[in-house]
């Protein structure tokens, strides 16, 4: 009975073994709160200099665990001083893994002004880390938002579509057209935990102060959002003529597009009509495609990314206006409702939602 039997789990456990367990999707990225106090304080001394740095930690299951972060120095033009910091970086995953820290790469950090991260670079460093890294994600963080009071803080990743078109180097209309990827498929949004643990908690529970906060401590508050509010405008407008530049290009791409199937068709009505003429003669007849001719030359398709990526940044930049105090009281001016009404709208947050909401309850 147990020489029958032995085999059947032998091959039963060989087969298991052979077969590659599907990683679960990713759904969370769990950071530690002493990484997200590094992570600010190195973008935040820097500001308005962009940043980067190594985030470590563990991949379990659906959950990204980043229990440490270092940064990289600042990057220049000169091949010696990026050796130097490749070296650098090796050199600190040795010294962590000496100390017992956890010392696996499971992606990077960088800040980012008004917002701006879009960018192809971005998409560069994704594809580079992927070659070695199965799952990572990019942690951004804007100092700027920070500023009024927003932790800017977002985790992200390339979509599994994307990367595949962009492996290949396709991005045409029709191979856009038939994995149905548009401008809002390129970036993944990973929901961020920020976890400390019990021994961590209990201190900052000792350091909470309990004087309670006076007026003046509020007075001292920066609420001012005009020059954020105006350096969006200017950006916004700026991805504006940008992307209107592309657009010029796909015009371009289509007239001279055509103009050759206008010229193709002249050349096929011209071979055919001479066809007739060589078969009435009773001789061969001429194909109808010459490859070597320059009208069945195929037109190259601009690539279509520069669009999405600038297309994805004014949605950025128009979700952080409709979120700016200014903007809504300039709409609340226009739509000629009362002051209750702006406050009412910046004590329970800023959207066009409730906005339009307001102005009909107004007007009844």
């Amino acid at each position: 009975m147990a020489n029958t039997t032995t085999p059947t789990m032998a091959r039963s456990f060989l087969q298991v073994a052979a077969t590659e367990e599907a990683a679960p999707p990713l759904r969370a990225v769990q950071i530690e709160g002493l990484v997200v106090l590094k992570i600010i304080k190195h973008c935040k001394e820097f500001s308005p200099s962009l940043v980067t740095g190594q985030l470590l930690g563990l991949d379990v299951g659906s959950v990204l665990e980043v229990t440490n972060c270092f940064p990289f120095p600042i990057r220049e033009e000169d091949e010696e001083i990026e050796a130097e910091g490749a070296n650098y970086q090796l050199e600190m995953m040795r010294c962590l893994r000496e100390v017992n820290v956890d010392n696996n790469t499971v992606g990077w950090y960088q800040s980012m002004l008004f917002g701006c991260f879009q960018t192809v670079e971005l998409i560069e460093t994704f594809m580079n880390y992927q070659e070695n890294i199965r799952r990572c994600v990019c942690i951004i963080y804007d100092p700027s938002r920070a500023n009024q009071g927003v932790l800017a803080l977002k985790a992200l990743k390339l979509s599994d579509s994307f990367m595949d078109l962009y492996r290949n180097n396709n991005f045409t209309g029709e191979k856009l057209r038939e994995k149905n990827l548009s401008w809002v498929d390129i970036f993944e949004e990973i929901p961020i935990k920020v976890s400390n643990s019990a021994l961590i908690s209990a201190f900052m529970t000792e350091l909470e102060d309990d004087t309670p906060v006076t007026q003046c401590d509020y007075d001292r508050l920066q609420l001012s959002t005009s020059p954020y509010l105006e350096r969006n405008v200017e950006f916004l407008i700026e991805c504006m003529d940008d992307l209107s530049i592309e657009q010029q290009k796909f015009q371009y791409y289509y007239r001279n597009l055509s103009r050759q199937q206008a010229q193709q068709q002249a050349w096929l009505q011209k071979r055919r009509s001479e066809n007739m003429s060589r078969k009435a003669a009773g001789e061969e007849p001429l194909p109808e495609e010459d490859p070597s001719n320059p009208v069945f030359k195929p037109i190259p398709e601009p690539s279509r990314l520069d669009s999405f990526l600038i297309t994805n940044q004014i949605a950025n930049y128009c979700n952080q206006i409709n979120g700016s105090d200014e903007f809504v009281t300039f709409i609340v001016v226009a739509m000629g409702l009362g002051v209750e009404t702006l406050l009412s709208l910046r004590v329970s947050g800023q959207s066009f939602s409730r906005l339009y909401l307001m102005k009909a309850l107004h007007e009844n």
